[in-house]
């Protein structure tokens, strides 16, 4: 019996995962930074150790999960539009045969719990198991597409995807400098 809705779950599962790693590893360096600007001392008045913890940890936890949960479904919408426009499958079989890639973003969730103390390393597991994932799911679309196709829908993901890093980092670098140039210090 195979159960088309196997892997449904395996999404939410792995975001959980990823941003729990993610909130305990800015858990941590939050409380080093209040600690070195003074603030730790004045909390703990208010909320035990403990239970600073905890809030930080529900306040990271819920800001990762909203922009992994957000990065899936642009991910989503933009490998949707692809095959759209590159697939000529009108039964939506070559959606179903890529879910199978889930677990390889549940294991490298799994692994992401290992490297908890580096923020290079965190990355770098969730960076490689995008990569991966990416790479299967081409794979196991390129099995329903031509080769025009398959290179049609490799450099429609990569190109948009490209624009909207590079569009995100000039909005951050923007805001950035005009915070800088808003400061009576540096004028």
């Amino acid at each position: 019996m195979k159960n088309p809705y196997l892997y449904g779950y395996l999404p939410l599962i792995t975001i959980l995962l990823f941003s729990l790693t993610f909130g305990m590893y800015a858990v941590s360096e939050s409380l080093q930074l209040f600690q070195v600007i003074g603030v730790y001392s004045g909390l703990r008045e208010f909320v035990s150790d403990l239970e600073l913890r905890i809030l930080l940890l529900i306040v990271f936890v819920t800001l990762f999960f909203m922009l992994f949960s957000a990065l899936k479904l642009v991910g989503e919408t933009i490998h949707e539009l692809g095959m759209l426009l590159f697939s000529k499958d009108l039964d939506g079989t070559t959606v179903h045969q890529a879910r199978s890639g889930y677990l390889i973003l549940l294991v490298g969730a799994i692994c992401s719990a290992f490297v908890i103390q580096s923020f290079v390393m965190l990355i770098g597991v969730f960076a490689l198991t995008i990569c991966i994932y990416f790479v299967y799911v081409v794979y196991k679309m390129s099995h329903y597409l031509s080769i025009g196709g398959t290179v049609g829908l490799l450099i429609f993901e990569l190109c948009l995807w490209m624009v909207l890093i590079f569009l995100l980092a000039y909005v951050i670098l923007k805001l950035y400098n005009g915070i800088l140039a808003s400061l009576p210090f540096t004028q």
